[in-house]
């Protein structure tokens, strides 16, 4: 933190204030603030109604922690509507505060569609001084899934346009079946995107073919998807329709021996230490590695390696 402290003028002070404020960030949401207590039984889709847009299940058992988000909206094609968006926010507030979620998948219950992005009919029906708070609400839910503090992953099983490739693009990871389509095709309707397109996709592929996308409106498959950089993961999909949801629930198992506080915090330092220079950003991931250091988990993870077993974390 000396580094960034040191820098001379307006951007010492800027990048000393900036690390300020992550490290209160990870004061605040420190370890004591995720202990929890044990574990109550749910069912694997509790919480939910069988007319719910979007379906909240907590997996059970081996899978304890993954929470997977369902959307649910067959006959408006996924797309974001005002009753869908309000679920979102609500699950969202939820699961930001729950510390036995470990990571969260966004994946479709509708066969070939992911999300189709906002909802058109809808938005047809709307005022002109409607429209940009409308707008502003699908922002506002996107960042909220962007800023939820576990690892978050977008199975992309079926068509992923605008708002719906917007909503991807807020997930950590990405997996596509190869079948899948997707792209910010929003050009072609004289808007531009509005739910954060403009900035994430080039923080994920680089500005120029960012552009190329945006201007052009084009839409790709799986396999191009995953050339340029905006997938991690492609995958043929399979008889049921699943195969991206397979594979991000395979990356979630992966993610689920890992010690909760330690990915919590590393998210934060990547995201946060993405947005700054270099000096800046190794600041910021002494402040968020310095959480780490007073926990029980540490300990136990030492003293797991010791005695040559699996750690049992806690989450304290």
């Amino acid at each position: 933190m000396a580094a960034a402290a040191a820098a001379p003028g307006a951007l010492g002070a800027l990048r000393a204030g900036r690390v300020r404020l992550v490290a209160a960030c990870c004061a605040r949401f420190g370890p004591a603030a995720w202990a929890g207590g044990p574990v109550p039984r749910r069912s694997y889709s509790s919480e939910v109604k069988t007319e719910d847009e979007l379906r909240v299940r907590h997996l059970e058992e081996e899978n304890r922690g993954i929470v997977v988000l369902g959307i649910n909206r067959a006959y408006g094609k996924n797309s974001l509507s005002k009753n869908l968006l309000k679920m979102l926010s609500k699950a969202v507030d939820a699961l930001k505060s729950d510390k036995k979620v470990r990571t969260i998948i966004i994946r479709s219950e509708v066969p070939g569609i992911f999300c189709a992005g906002a909802d058109l009919k809808e938005r047809a029906k709307m005022h002109s001084s409607e429209v940009g708070p409308f707008v502003s609400k699908i922002r506002g839910v996107i960042n909220d899934i962007a800023n939820l503090p576990v690892p978050t992953i977008a199975a992309i099983d079926g068509l992923a346009l605008g708002g719906g490739l917007e909503l991807a693009l807020a997930c950590d990871i990405r997996v596509a079946a190869s079948s899948a389509k997707m792209g910010l095709v929003e050009t072609k309707l004289a808007i531009i995107p509005g739910g954060g397109g403009t900035q994430r996709l080039p923080r994920a592929i680089g500005m120029s073919l960012a552009k190329e996308l945006i201007f052009s409106a084009r839409i790709l498959d799986g396999q191009e998807a995953k050339a340029v950089g905006l997938i991690s993961h492609v995958l043929e999909q399979n008889q049921e329709g699943d195969a991206a949801y397979r594979k991000a629930l395979d990356l979630a198992r992966e993610f689920l021996p890992q010690g909760p506080v330690a990915m919590r915090v590393a998210k934060l330092a990547i995201n946060q230490g993405m947005e700054v220079d270099l000096v800046t950003g190794l600041a910021i991931e002494e402040a968020c590695y310095a959480q780490t250091i007073s926990t029980k988990d540490r300990l136990e993870g030492l003293l797991a390696f010791k005695e040559k077993r699996p750690p049992r974390y806690k989450g304290e």
